[in-house]
């Protein structure tokens, strides 16, 4: 069988900050989510993986022999992404939502006529902005936390969260909970880029999920462990696959599949849960860093159920079940 040649292309590690600094927190988190994918690939032996690295990740990736391609500081790093898309069958892209990051690499994917394994960029286009996942799904009354424009926010008491409209994970959010902290705060932001939502207390939990074409798969639930520390909330740990009894999520994961049909492939989906019902927070459309520890909780292969995705159903046949703890310690992740 000929194998398929498969790019990825992880835009921390993978080259996509080569002419400027690394942020160590994301560098590493990328770096963690990248091996976990190499890992799965190399169990798939009809996939031949080319990897992009950034070349301070040199030596850092295994095994070594692992076919990286290095994008280094004189280097185009969006031709090389470009040259090497035009040499495999598909691509999986591994990206930011800020910016258009990872909407532009989809579009681009898409255009070239190559195999994305993500999600299309028309549905990163609504899932990357945190407005437009709102009204998105309020229009089709699925329970979410409510959300303003700062532009269109005048501050009354009680507990916010302000946050960068297409934010990664707990980056560029603030919370307040005083007229003094919210003249402070928003002083020097573009209010235009900007959202509210209040604070609600309750547990904050993910869902590490498959989707195609209006259908969605659980893969398992996942519980995020938080600080606060200056006024931001910063992640410090994941327990992916928390539970074994995921019944009361997958009506919601339903839901959401229904809504957003072009959902494709690997999809992360933050929560908030509270004593009387389940909030939808934000929804990721790309591998997130509970990915990494789905393979050790459940003996699941995700890289290889998203393969099966392009010619038929997954088949989640967990060979164990137990919670993965995940270190994070870091304000800057991609979190889910």
């Amino acid at each position: 069988m000929k194998k398929l040649k498969l790019l990825v292309f992880e835009y921390i590690t993978g080259g996509g900050l080569n002419k400027s600094e690394l942020p160590d927190s994301l560098a590493r988190e990328g770096l963690f989510m990248l091996q976990s994918l190499a890992d799965d690939l190399a169990r798939i032996e009809v996939i031949e993986p080319v990897i992009m690295l950034d070349y301070r990740m040199i030596g850092k990736l295994m095994p070594k022999s692992i076919n990286a391609h290095i994008i280094r500081p004189d280097q185009k790093h969006h031709q090389e992404f470009t040259r090497l898309m035009s040499l495999c069958d598909a691509v999986w892209p591994i990206a930011p939502e800020s910016d258009s990051i990872l909407q532009t690499l989809c579009a681009e994917i898409e255009l070239s006529g190559k195999i994305l394994l993500n999600s299309p960029a028309s549905a990163v286009a609504v899932t990357g902005n945190k407005w437009l996942t709102y009204k998105h799904l309020q229009w089709h009354s699925i329970a979410t936390v409510p959300t303003q424009k700062l532009t269109d926010f005048c501050f009354s008491l009680g507990e916010w969260i302000i946050k960068s409209v297409d934010g990664v994970g707990c980056a560029d959010s603030y919370l307040i909970n005083d007229q003094k902290d919210f003249d402070t705060v928003t002083l020097s932001l573009d209010k235009a880029k900007y959202i509210v939502q209040p604070h609600i207390e309750g547990e904050k939990t993910s869902l590490s999920c498959l989707f195609k074409s209006g259908r969605g798969w659980l893969v398992c639930a996942n519980r995020q462990h938080f600080g606060i520390i200056n006024k931001q909330y910063h992640l410090t740990e994941i327990t992916a696959n928390y539970t074994s009894d995921t019944s009361k999520y997958h009506n919601l994961v339903n839901q959401i599949a229904k809504a957003m049909p072009g959902l494709w492939g690997y999809v992360g989906i933050d929560l908030i849960e509270t004593a009387d019902q389940i909030l939808v927070l934000e929804i990721n459309p790309r591998l997130t860093t509970s990915y990494t520890g789905i393979y050790g909780a459940l003996g699941i292969s995700c890289a290889h159920e998203v393969i099966e995705l392009l010619t038929g159903d997954p088949q989640l046949q967990p060979t164990h079940n137990q919670a993965i703890n995940i270190k994070i310690n870091e304000q800057e992740s991609y979190a889910s």
